[in-house]
């Protein structure tokens, strides 16, 4: 039997040649490589085979052209099927919106006209068919764990989404998307070297025009395409637009079509017109300072009452306490502008009262526009009154930029979970919201005065896990055949149970203060579990819940409401006007032009030139929202027996707390609210020592008194009057630089 010797490597030899390597061998060792590389190419050429093949490769540089139109519907169609998730549906999709498909076919073969301005033509239809494909692939993985397609308005928030990977990936899945993702920069690197070069003369400005001309073409079909209804530019529901119309064309919309575009009849006079000169932007009220109420609104994460589906059965209610508030007091459904992910969107409607029908398909204002620009919102509008303005959630205060946007929006504070003990998470990690009712409560008593509070809740967030994860739920589903997908509906099912305790909780709280006070809870979005329009009572699936509770006798008005229409609603109810677009919706909202005047109303305010506002300016106040509502305090510094542990002794210290000495962020941990250890620092007198409140990429929220270390003991330093003042403007600095 032949035997296999394995050479033991001569590594001692190895390393003696490197050292006596000379500058004229590495020059001659890359000058062999190079001529060996030719050597082959050559004689790839003039093989049997490259001879029998050059009168193909001839006719298919004189048939390039159709030849890529073909490639293009290859992709096209494959696109699709991963889309879809089925070839089948990818087939009707074709035959059944021929014109459609081929459009966006063109859409990719336009991109393939790039390849005749370079030699290694094989490798750069490679890159562009790679950069297609794996667009496809993004969007199928994305659509089985959410209904929301793939969109260019994604990358803009891969924060985001980089922070909740692990809620929606399993270990096995990140590994093997990381192994995918090698795999395939390696072949296409392979194919850089294997992929041969165009050796004919190069036309390169002739194929420069040609791109221009491709390109230019691309832009007349989709206006000649639009205009025809081919296609449409308004995607009413992206989700069904990327069905109706295509992945290409749909994913290149959300890329470059963003923001309001100007409504045809813009002007200063037609703007006059809408907002009756301005009076608009006017606030008032009809009640007495004794009458004016706190005004509370709750959003709930993938909230909505579960039995509007038709077949789950419970074996209890899942929402006792709503269900209450439901036959007691003001609800309907609620018409948000996202199915299964979005939230940011709907709280961008609620807070501002504009409708995200008017923006880029996909979009989040929270990431395009709020995040650098002050606006107006139901805090500034209120603040306009004397109230004060309040945030809470409990989750990341960087999360959809929410800190830098609630400082745009007029907001005092913002309680994010950097300021919040959670101590209690679902079984995916998420906090639950019983955390919010103590931080809410601590919010409203930072004012004399009455309050505006928005809190937004992430318990119910998903993804929801198809194994067994709870042994023993209290709200047990039946009606699913199918275990998974039983699974995943009655740990659902289970964490809207315990929303709805946390809705129970907050309203004994808020009795407890005997203050005028009015509470909206409402869905965001439904939860991503797979729901067909035809599953639901109201056959549609934006319809989420809503109830407006209130403790100074408001009549019961059940209606169906649009989450952009749900602020102006309670205001009116009020009797508050205030707000620019709070007051349109009270004044037009049953008029012709309603929503034309809106799209012009909305344009003007945030892309146009102003002239609601006039010579007075937008009336938000100047950003001066602070994080969290308590500083982190230090009262004494200790060395534990074991002489390498300090301990920082205080109050209001969270899990995101992180000691700073001479402003380097230590490793911190957390003990409880009154203690943080140090294990691998070192204190010397004339240390700085600072406790500061985390966030993701670093961001400092809010630093406590900066002491100074000597002999054991910690001074108290005066506080840098150039300083920013505390919580404000140095973390929307530093968080704006590691984001950008």
């Amino acid at each position: 039997m032949k035997r296999i010797h394995i050479r033991k490597p001569d590594i001692k030899g190895f390393f003696t040649k490197v050292r006596n390597l000379k500058k004229e061998d590495i020059k001659r060792h890359f000058k062999e490589k190079k001529e060996r590389r030719q050597r082959i190419l050559e004689e790839r050429r003039n093989s049997k085979f490259a001879k029998k093949m050059q009168p193909v490769y001839k006719w298919m540089n004189r048939l390039s052209l159709p030849l890529h139109f073909l490639l293009a519907c290859v992709i096209n169609f494959l696109i699709e099927t991963i889309s879809r998730l089925s070839p089948f549906e990818a087939w009707d999709y074709m035959t059944g919106t021929p014109l459609v498909f081929l459009y966006n076919s063109f859409m990719i073969f336009a991109t393939f006209s790039i390849v005749y301005l370079v030699r290694r033509r094989v490798f750069a239809r490679i890159l562009v068919s790679v950069f297609w494909v794996v667009l496809g692939i993004c969007n199928g993985y994305l659509l089985t764990k959410r209904v929301t397609p793939f969109n260019a308005q994604d990358l803009k928030a891969m924060s985001e989404a980089l922070a909740v990977m692990n809620s929606y990936f399993n270990a096995f899945e990140l590994v093997m998307i990381i192994i995918g993702v090698v795999a395939l920069i390696f072949w296409v690197v392979s194919m850089w070297r294997r992929g041969g070069q165009f050796t004919g003369k190069m036309h390169r400005f002739i194929a420069l025009c040609g791109v221009g001309v491709s390109f230019a073409a691309c832009l007349w079909l989709t206006d000649v395409a639009i205009d025809k209804r081919v296609i449409s530019n308004y995607f009413g529901n992206i989700a069904f637009a990327y069905e109706d119309y295509g992945f290409p064309y749909c994913f290149s919309a959300s890329l470059f079509n963003t923001g309001i575009n100007e409504p045809a009849g813009y002007s200063e006079e037609t703007m006059n017109e809408i907002t009756d000169n301005g009076k608009l932007t006017q606030s008032s009220t009809g009640l007495s300072e004794d009458e004016v109420p706190n005004i509370m609104f709750v959003q709930l994460e993938s909230f909505f009452d579960p039995t509007e589906v038709e077949w789950l059965r419970f074996s209890e209610d899942p929402i006792p306490n709503l269900r209450k508030l439901f036959d007691e007091y003001s609800s309907g459904y609620f018409k948000v502008p996202s199915v299964g992910a979005g939230t940011a969107n709907t709280e961008f409607e609620v807070l501002t009262g504009m409708s995200m029908r008017f923006f880029g398909p996909g979009e989040y204002p929270y990431k395009t526009y709020a995040k650098f620009n002050q606006m107006e919102s139901a805090a500034s509008a209120l603040k306009a009154l004397g109230y004060g303005a309040e945030a809470l959630h409990n989750n990341g205060g960087n999360f959809y930029s929410r800190a830098q946007v609630f400082n745009k929006m007029g907001f005092d504070h913002y309680t994010s979970k950097e300021f919040m003990n959670i101590l209690q998470t679902t079984p995916k990690g998420w906090a639950t919201d019983d955390i919010l009712v103590p931080n809410i409560m601590e919010s409203m008593d930072t004012t004399e005065g009455q309050d505006f509070v928005f809190t937004i809740s992430v318990e119910g967030h998903g993804e929801y896990p198809t194994e067994k994860v709870l042994e023993d739920p209290e709200i047990v589903v039946s009606g699913v055949e199918d275990e998974g997908e039983r699974n995943a509906w009655e740990y659902y099912v289970n964490l809207v149970h315990e929303m709805d305790k946390f809705a129970g909780e907050l309203i004994e709280a808020v009795e407890s203060r005997n203050e005028p006070t009015v509470l909206v809870f409402y869905g965001d979005h439904l939860p991503t579990m797979n729901l067909e329009a035809k599953d639901l009572k109201s056959r549609y699936l934006y319809n989420t819940n809503y109830v407006i509770w209130d403790n100074i006798g408001l009549e019961k008005q059940d209606e169906n409401i649009a989450a952009y229409q749900i602020m102006a609603e309670v205001f009116e109810r009020l009797d508050i006007h205030s707000g620019t677009v709070f007051n349109y919706h009270q004044q037009r909202r049953e008029t012709k032009n309603y929503l034309a005047d809106l799209e012009l109303l909305q344009y003007d305010m945030m892309y146009g030139d102003q002239y609601v506002y006039g010579d007075s300016g937008m009336p938000v106040p100047e950003e001066h929202m602070v994080m969290g509502v308590k500083d982190a305090e230090i009262s004494q510094m200790v060395v534990q027996a074991d002489g390498t542990t300090y301990s920082i002794y205080g109050d209001n210290f969270t899990k995101q707390s992180k000691v700073y000495i001479n402003g380097e962020k230590q490793t911190t941990t957390f003990l409880n609210n009154t203690r943080l250890d140090l294990k691998e620092s070192e204190i010397n007198d004339g240390d700085t020592v600072m406790v500061a409140q985390v966030g993701s990429s670093n961001t400092i929220f809010r630093e406590s008194k900066t002491y100074e270390y000597n002999n054991g003991t910690l001074t108290e330093l005066p506080a840098d009057p150039e300083a920013p003042q505390n919580g404000r403007q140095a973390f929307v600095e530093q968080e704006e630089e590691q984001e950008e």
